[in-house]
């Protein structure tokens, strides 16, 4: 029995207005996309949505649209196959 769950993996945050700059914002979109593919995800298919909004916030989203189930996990996260 698998365990696998092909729902996508979203991490996501909002950032208030002045608690952000370029740097820490780069830095934190760089984190949230290595525990993505720490879970499995090959880079290629993580995704990186950064909005700035008028107001002077931020909100980022990084995401993994996990395939179908492949017959296991490994399979599916290109993971070990022996």
């Amino acid at each position: 029995m698998t365990l696998y769950q092909p729902e996508p993996v979203e991490i996501s945050t909002r950032i208030r207005p002045g608690e952000w700059t370029e740097e820490s914002l780069t830095q934190l979109v760089a984190s949230y996309r290595t525990r993505i593919t720490e879970m499995g995800a090959v880079p290629a298919d993580v995704g990186t949505n950064v909005q700035r909004n008028g107001d002077g916030s931020v909100h980022v989203l990084v995401t993994w649209n996990k395939p179908p189930d492949a017959g296991d996990e490994d399979a599916a996260t290109a993971g070990p196959t022996a």
